[in-house]
């Protein structure tokens, strides 16, 4: 160790390695004496990427590897090559190894789609010597060989009406090659839409469809991006016993940013991080448990990679102790009544600097009662009398701004959005700030929402009411959020009522909760606002769901049903709050 890589701290006077100096040679490891000196790396490029798409343009090192019967979950940042990945594994993209030159000139293009058979075999003959001597070599020589078939669940199944045509029953019935559609339309809770046209179905009738479609198809592999979109957590886990019942016979590998369901359905996961839209690295596989906490620690101990400079921990909430002066607007009993569905509402109170989560099935009346506190539909029974500002962040945005995310910013934060607490606290957390001058028009699905909810925030308000929020964000991007609402509320003593879907974002944000149940489309009843424990306890009590919390980090862990630790949950009454 050169003397010159060696500063004094100012505070200790003791010597410390100068991080903008140091070449990292390494020696200094091996010469001190009493091993206090480690060195961890930062991500970076490796060599002989698997797939790049042009000149400076983005790779992807490593494969995800296929298991037969397994479930393998893939979880990483939006941009850092998920989705690349799913499309070589699945045949729909033929990787170049870094060679992008030789193969553009050769192919035209890189989709399998553009080359003739004898081609394609060749290709795949070079990409399975490539990956000699590992599991991927027996794949890609399957591939080659034209003896694996594979079947892919789209990401954005809302572009499914664009594509297809007729009866949900019509669309299964052509598909179903394993002869099993009735029984999934069972499975699926789908009997009561058979006869609605695809244009009539909501997000989660479509992303349901999306995965019934895919598991009647006879194939060796299927692969399921984002299975949970759209469902709420009742639907998700019933989605995810599903998907692992078809793993007993099948390869699977799923794309999943809901760290409890993916926990739930995945028997081992590999990380994908580096730098989005720049390049992609795909980590070793780990076991379900080791992966997903791995990823929250932001640091992979057998590369010895630090991804992210922060762990996220997930601490357990005591119920704060309130008073009348606390509070910000108390409601009576509410009704609302359509022609088809009736909506009623426990009377309650809302305090100053809480996190409200609303959780319950879909089509039970959550967003109507958000629409009600904002002052967008009235009651048919009961008033909710308050004198507060309201800034509402809707379930589905549009997109009619004719501008970018800077003016749309600034005509709702006007000149706040130069100061640097909004940078801060608004844009850095969303990462926004190299998007600001991107069209709105022209953004993507979770940019757009990320748009919206820093449009939401930016408004001078009391009260904020966010409509699943973590709709098309990635899980650092929904845990990020979750950290800057909370934030948020409590540094400006101001309150937030967030309706969500996924469990470990609602655990992460909230200090109590709202939920609903009923029947979906038919009625719908809402408590009052509960700790968040009490809360998550008798909502998880009706679905017959229990939820252990990790040792290590403190996340929710959805339990295998009838497992011993469900068993032991339930005799003790604790669905959720349990360390086991």
């Amino acid at each position: 160790m050169g003397d010159e890589t060696v500063i004094f701290s100012e505070d200790t006077k003791r010597p410390i390695i100068s991080e903008v100096l140091c070449s990292g040679c390494g020696i200094c490891i091996h010469k001190c004496p009493f091993g206090a000196v480690h060195i961890v790396n930062l991500p970076e490029e490796l060599e002989n990427p698997v797939h790049q798409f042009g000149p400076n343009s983005f790779r992807l090192y490593r494969l995800p590897m296929p298991k037969e019967k397994t479930v393998l979950g893939i979880i990483g940042q939006n941009g850092v090559g998920k989705t690349t990945a799913i499309r070589v594994l699945s045949g729909d993209l033929i990787p170049n190894l870094g060679k992008f030159d030789e193969l553009a000139a050769l192919l035209g293009e890189f989709s399998t789609q553009s080359v003739s058979a004898k081609e394609k075999a060749e290709r795949y003959e070079v990409i399975s010597r490539y990956f000699r001597g590992s599991e991927l070599q027996s794949y890609f020589e399957r591939m080659q060989e034209g003896d694996l078939k594979v079947i892919s669940k789209p990401q954005y199944v809302d572009k499914i009406p664009k594509v297809a045509k007729g009866t949900v029953e019509e669309v299964i019935n052509k598909v179903d090659e394993r002869g099993i559609g009735d029984i999934l339309f069972k499975k699926f809770g789908m009997e009561e839409v058979r006869e609605r046209e695809l244009y009539d179905l909501s997000g989660g009738e479509l992303q349901r469809l999306a995965i019934m479609a895919s598991i009647v198809r006879d194939a060796d592999v299927y692969y399921f991006d984002e299975p949970s979109s759209y469902l709420d957590i009742n639907q998700r886990l019933n989605v995810a016993k599903i998907i692992r019942d078809l793993a007993k016979e099948k390869m699977v590998i799923t794309i999943e940013h809901d760290l409890a369901i993916l926990d739930y359905l995945s028997d081992y996961v590999h990380l994908l991080y580096g730098m989005p839209a720049v390049y992609g690295i795909v980590s070793s596989p780990m076991g379900v448990r080791v992966g997903i906490n791995t990823y929250l620690q932001g640091y992979i101990k057998d590369e010895n990679v630090r991804f992210r400079s922060e762990e996220i921990k997930f601490v357990l909430k005591t119920p704060k102790e309130r008073s009348s002066k606390d509070e910000l607007f108390t409601y009576p009993a509410l009704k609302k009544s359509y022609p088809n569905f009736t909506l009623d509402v426990v009377g309650g109170t809302v305090y100053n600097g809480e996190v409200i989560s609303i959780v319950g099935p879909n089509a039970t009346g959550k967003t109507t009662f958000v629409k009600m506190v904002a002052g967008m539909e009235e009651p048919t029974e009961g008033d909710i009398q308050k004198d507060i500002d309201i800034s509402y962040k809707p379930q589905y945005i549009k997109r009619d701004f004719d501008g970018s995310i800077r003016e749309l910013l600034f005509a709702v934060a006007k000149k706040d959005i130069y100061e640097s607490w909004y940078k801060t606290e608004i844009l850095n957390p969303l990462r926004l700030d190299q998007l600001l001058d991107n069209m709105v028009g022209e953004l993507s699905g979770g940019e757009m929402q990320r748009t919206a909810i820093a449009a939401c925030l930016s408004k001078k308000a009391d009260l904020y009411l966010l409509d699943e929020p973590s709709a098309y964000l990635d899980v650092e991007q929904r845990l990020a959020m979750a950290k800057m609402v909370r934030r948020r509320m409590e540094n400006e003593d101001t309150t937030a009522i967030i309706v969500e879907h996924d469990l470990v974002t609602t655990d992460y944000v909230s200090d109590r909760t709202i939920v609903f149940s009923g029947k979906p489309s038919v009625n719908g009843t809402a408590s009052k606002p509960m700790s968040l424990r009490n809360g998550m306890n008798a909502f998880l009590l009706n679905l017959d769901i229990t939820f252990r919390r990790d040792s290590e980090n403190g996340r929710p862990r959805a339990n295998k049903r009838f497992s011993q630790i469900d068993r032991k949950q339930k005799e003790m009454g604790e669905f959720y709050y349990a360390t086991i």
